[in-house]
């Protein structure tokens, strides 16, 4: 499948980068001489200079022999002109990266088979965390029937270098999966043998109706938030704030900007909003940090982020989130002080990765410090697989069924379990094991 990518920020490096590693014939467009030049330095696919609104440079790209055209350039109008060319030119489909609510409408009109907006999905999985409980992830499949789950080991837990053999023997009633653990950004498939360790993220999957055992197995509370504090006043701060109001949670968000302060205060009346340095000690104390379910660090700077999260962690706030811009740090910085992230990059190539591999495929996930992928596919009546045992398949150390959805059930599978045609599973997969993965759909 050729695939033209409009755009070389971290949304088009991210997925450039990934569809190069599963074999698809890649074009990126960047109008900005240096990081053309980067990219075409870190990622093994043609790399064309030039803008990404110009049909002459589309054409360049090959954008007429094209399956996909992912235009996700920092400019709303340059992602609709290039979606303009893809009309033209009859590109099957075309996704853009569109925030202008007016530009949505052009790029709709246009034909866009998907419109995205990085900062509202990054919001909704923002919103979905202080719902969810102490956890750095919830993510639904099989309908809503299976959970995935994820957190950060305490280091206290009484699980600490036990390997998970031996806590399925010893816990009465274990009926859930961890599936894979994420050690300072190295990913593991789980297996008998894993040994849990401080500070690990540990991803696991139970049935929706069971999460409460897992939440009590990890140590957590599963109440959703009933204050947060927001820190900053990004686009995705205020779209985060205005969306928590809405849900009925008591909101502060705290910026060290007068005139920010007020447009928010304007913007936002349900919001309490404060003016001050984000990680002032006394000011977050004064803002009741130490009874704070949620503190959300969410300015435009990693660096920031990462403090002010810490300080108001080292405050006694219950939980802190904090967005990453890079996310090659996140591995580093996790689990540490920090128990959830977000990036606005995955939440946006999470959807675009949805999109592009609907059909037997259900829904794709990726992770912040992980390059592994949580994907939902449908087992057709030409799979391999029908009628053997997990045990019979030998599938590689780099993937794992972590969950089957079969007609109206939903269950955690064992090595005794025969998969049947038209069972939904859920696999979650290193990037060498992808393809593996997809061929079990048959």
């Amino acid at each position: 499948m050729r695939i033209v990518i409009v755009g070389a920020g971290a949304v088009g490096l991210f997925l450039a980068d990934k569809f190069a590693h599963e074999g698809q014939d890649v074009v990126l467009v960047e109008s900005d001489s240096d990081r053309a030049a980067e990219a075409q330095a870190e990622i093994d696919c043609l790399v064309i200079h030039g803008n990404g609104a110009s049909v002459a440079t589309l054409r360049e790209a090959g954008l007429e022999d094209a399956d996909l055209l992912i235009a996700v350039s920092s400019s709303d109008a340059v992602n609709v002109l290039a979606c303009a060319a893809g009309a033209q030119l009859k590109i099957p489909r075309k996704i853009a990266r569109v925030e202008d609510s007016q530009l949505k409408a052009e790029a709709e009109a246009l034909g866009v088979d998907l419109v995205i907006d990085p900062g509202k999905a990054a919001a909704r999985e923002l919103l979905k965390l202080a719902t969810s409980g102490h956890i750095a992830e919830k993510i639904e499949f099989a309908d809503g029937e299976l959970v995935l789950l994820g957190a950060y080991i305490d280091p206290e837990a009484p699980f600490v270098g036990r390997t998970l053999a031996d806590l399925r023997e010893s816990i009465e009633g274990w009926d859930w999966l961890v599936v894979a653990v994420i050690r300072f950004g190295e990913t593991h498939i789980a297996r008998g043998a894993t040994t849990l360790e401080a500070h690990d993220h540990v991803l696991m999957m139970a049935c929706a109706n069971r999460t409460e055992e897992a939440y009590q197995w990890l140590g957590l509370s599963s109440k959703p938030a009933e204050k947060v504090i927001i820190l900053g006043s990004t686009r995705l701060a205020k779209l985060t704030a205005m969306m928590l109001v809405e849900h009925g949670i008591h909101t502060t968000l705290i910026e060290p900007d007068r005139d920010r302060c007020r447009h928010i205060a304007e913007e936002l009346p349900g919001v309490v909003t404060v003016r001050g340095e984000i990680i002032d000690p006394k000011l977050l104390q004064s803002e009741g940090v130490a009874v704070t379910d949620t503190v959300m660090a969410l300015t435009g700077w990693d660096g920031e982020n990462v403090l002010g999260a810490l300080v108001a962690k080292s405050l006694g706030a219950r939980e802190v989130i904090a967005r990453f811009s890079n996310t090659d740090i996140v591995g580093l910085v996790s689990g540490i002080g920090i128990d959830a992230t977000v990036s606005s990059r995955l939440s946006a190539a999470n959807e675009i990765l949805r999109f592009v591999r609907r059909g037997v495929i259900h829904s794709v996930v990726t992770f912040s410090d992980s390059d592994a992928e949580a994907i939902e596919l449908e087992v057709r009546p030409s799979s391999a697989a029908i009628g053997k045992t997990l045990a019979d398949l030998a599938l590689p150390h780099s993937l794992i069924i972590g969950g089957i959805q079969r007609g109206g059930e939903a269950f955690v599978p064992r090595g005794n379990t025969r998969i049947e045609e038209g069972d939904h599973l859920i696999v979650i997969a290193l990037p060498e094991a992808i393809s593996i993965a997809e061929k079990l759909s048959g």
